[in-house]
């Protein structure tokens, strides 16, 4: 059992060993805390100083910056002024312009729909007595025509001469 006992002592012994070391970690980790603890509250100080300095001196520089962006605006506004002026200028210059045809065209449009409608009117006039002048033409033939056979059948039975209807065959051939 020597064996035994001598590995119950040396691990006995380790634990107590591990034991005494991880109570004198915390320890130090406590002690570790409160001497930073200065050194934290300084860092802090020094970054708040530090970002004052920054606000300090950066502060002119933002005025600085802001009257000559607002410079800038004036200026552009000072240059634009003469170029928007002349825009409106020439804006009323297109309006005016654009009237003026506007009143030239529509006068031109009524005089052509004017014209228009006066041509229209004397070309149907135009076809109208055209059509009753080939009415009559055509009806005028027709009865000269059934004249013609009348009076031939007339004389053809007095005087024999050919039937109504070899006359008949010959008009309509004269006719063509």
């Amino acid at each position: 059992m020597g064996l035994s006992s001598f590995f119950k002592n040396l691990f006995g012994s380790a634990k107590v060993t591990a034991n005494e070391v991880a109570n004198k970690a915390e320890t130090t980790i406590e002690e570790a805390k409160l001497a930073a603890t200065p050194y934290l509250e300084k860092a802090e100080n020094f970054a708040e100083q530090s970002i004052n300095r920054v606000k300090e001196t950066a502060t002119p520089y933002m005025e600085k910056a802001e009257t000559f962006v607002e410079e800038t605006i004036e200026n552009a506004k000072e240059a634009a002024k003469p170029i928007l002026e002349k825009a409106e200028d020439y804006t009323e210059k297109a309006k005016e312009a654009a009237n003026n045809c506007v009143d030239k065209a529509s006068a031109v449009l009524g005089n052509v729909v004017n014209t228009v409608k006066e041509k229209a009117n004397a070309t149907d006039i135009k076809a109208n007595n055209i059509a009753e002048d080939a009415k009559a033409a055509r009806s005028e033939p027709i009865a000269s025509e059934k004249e013609k056979i009348n009076n031939f059948v007339n004389d053809s039975d007095s005087e024999n001469i050919e039937s109504p209807r070899e006359a008949i065959n010959r008009i309509e051939e004269d006719a063509d």
